[in-house]
């Protein structure tokens, strides 16, 4: 399955009600116990949500989950969302203008991203899926870099060993297998790093994630599953992938798991921190699920309004994370206006950045695709190479006629 649904590492350094199109039946009605047993349910799981910052910005306190951060490390976290979102947009305006082939935004999960993100360590090695653009902020890659495959013209644009981070992973699932295999050769390896695979709500439903955390489990490797729930594998909800909260899986598998609230970039850090220290001291893996909303489109190729009701887009922007988290600076003096203008400011060089940058782009060339495949060549390659390049020549040996003429 792809998105549309149809590495050597460095040395270690040290639910809601959804509303359908069309009703073919009436809805019955639930009976009182009934309601009374899902109000408890869904009470139940409110309660096991990490939270540190509540939608209106207020701090608060979890017994298992404390972080403790200083005023230039918030106002930091600040701006990689605000930035985040920034670039992200402008992907998505640059697809809509013929200049990207598809974009897979991630406007609503800044904090899920930013917070796991800024949890971890230099050596400490990560596979995301095609969506973690505030990730691989976090870890240094030029978000111009990212454009790179979706505008057509390479197959990932960084080096993934030098930041730690894999290329994008377009199969849906395939990468939590990835990041398990890598996981038990650090711990053959004898390092005390650990290793992150992300994935959506949609992919859990994968094989290849089961699969995954058996492996884990019985190996007892490093690796933290982030699972981002954004509430929509395309169009199919997340009563339709699980009968049970997602987290709750792990249990299956023989390890924990963890529902956070993927709008609290506090509460984010603070778990994907502690899951982290948990999985390099020798503990074994954990599921992380971000309980999250996916404000915009699956993809530029997608239209939300066939599948999903306004009213409940609009009941998850009140928890927009950037503006929880800045009502929480603004509440506790941590920021003024003129550091919010100088946000401002940074957000339009960066969005100009990435406009200009796209745009200058050069065509691949043609024969690169005949490169890595083998690392010492091949015979067969070679033939093929040779084949192609005599093809491309054609054209230009008929156009040269044609000019004759």
């Amino acid at each position: 399955m792809t998105v549309e649904g149809t590495a050597q590492r460095k040395n270690a350094r040290g639910s809601s009600k959804r509303t359908t199109a069309k009703k073919t039946t009436p809805a019955k009605k639930a009976s009182p116990a009934k309601a009374r047993t899902t109000g408890q349910t869904e009470q139940a799981e409110q309660d096991q949500l990490v939270q540190l910052l509540t939608p209106e910005g207020k701090r608060v306190e979890h017994p298992e989950y404390a972080i403790d951060l200083s005023p230039e490390e918030l106002r930091g976290l600040y701006r990689d969302m605000v930035l985040t979102r920034k670039f992200d947009a402008e992907a998505t305006t640059l697809q809509r203008q013929g200049e990207l082939g598809l974009w897979a935004s991630l406007l609503g999960q800044e904090a899920a991203q930013i917070g796991s993100g800024r949890a971890l360590r230099d050596d400490d090695y990560v596979f995301p899926t095609y969506r973690e653009h505030g990730v691989a902020w976090c870890r240094g890659v030029d978000p111009t870099n990212l454009l790179g495959m979706f505008r057509g013209v390479n197959h990932g644009g960084w080096d993934p060993n030098s930041n730690n981070f894999h290329l994008y992973t377009i199969v849906i699932g395939s990468q939590t297998l990835h990041a398990t295999g890598y996981a038990m050769g650090v711990q053959k390896d004898g390092a005390d790093s650990a290793v992150i695979a992300y994935f959506g709500d949609g992919a859990s439903s994968q094989g290849d994630v089961a699969e995954a955390f058996t492996f884990s489990a019985v190996y007892n490797a490093p690796v933290v599953f982030f699972c981002q729930n954004n509430q929509w594998a395309i169009s199919e909800p997340t009563e339709r992938q699980t009968r049970v909260p997602l987290y709750q899986r792990a249990r299956g598998f023989g390890f924990p798991g963890v529902r956070v609230d993927g709008n609290d970039v506090l509460a984010c850090l603070a778990v994907t921190k502690a899951a982290l220290e948990r999985a390099r001291t020798g503990e074994g893996p954990m599921l992380i699920e971000a309980f999250t909303y996916r404000m915009g489109a699956h993809t530029t190729s997608d239209d939300p309004t066939k599948y999903r009701a306004d009213e409940e887009r609009l009941a998850w922007e009140a928890k927009d994370p950037i503006q929880r988290l800045r009502a929480y600076l603004e509440a506790e003096g941590i920021v003024d206006d003129a550091y919010l203008a100088s946000i401002d400011e940074e957000s339009e060089a960066l969005g100009k950045r990435v406009r200009e940058v796209v745009r200058a782009m050069p065509d691949p060339d043609m024969l690169a695709i005949f490169e890595n495949v083998y690392a010492d060549g091949h015979a067969l390659v070679d033939e093929e190479r040779a084949q192609f390049a005599a093809y491309q020549a054609s054209f230009a040996d008929a156009d040269a006629v044609a000019e004759g003429n």
